[in-house]
């Protein structure tokens, strides 16, 4: 179990490090997006683990609803960098 959860830790580095990396608005987006995601199964894990099935509820809204939020964000900026252009 200990194993496990330290490979999940270590993989949610790497989208950290592009996203600290790179100044590109859309791989930002993407890297947070792996994040919430790797975290929402980590936590779903954890919940299997323990048989404690609030937990997982927790894990399951972040997994659907945290990404939808990101999108919508994305989609929000996408549409304020469209308008910015047309008006100059």
């Amino acid at each position: 179990m200990n194993l496990v959860l330290i490979a999940m830790i270590l993989a949610l580095l790497i989208p950290i490090y592009e996203a600290w990396q790179d100044d590109d608005i859309w791989q930002k987006m993407l890297a947070f997006a792996s994040i919430a995601t790797k975290t929402s199964i980590m936590i779903l894990i954890v919940s299997v683990l323990r048989d404690d099935w609030m937990i997982g509820v927790v894990g399951v809204i972040i997994l659907s609803v945290g990404n939808a939020a990101l999108m919508l964000l994305a989609h929000v900026i996408k549409r304020l960098n469209e308008s910015s252009t047309t008006h100059r």
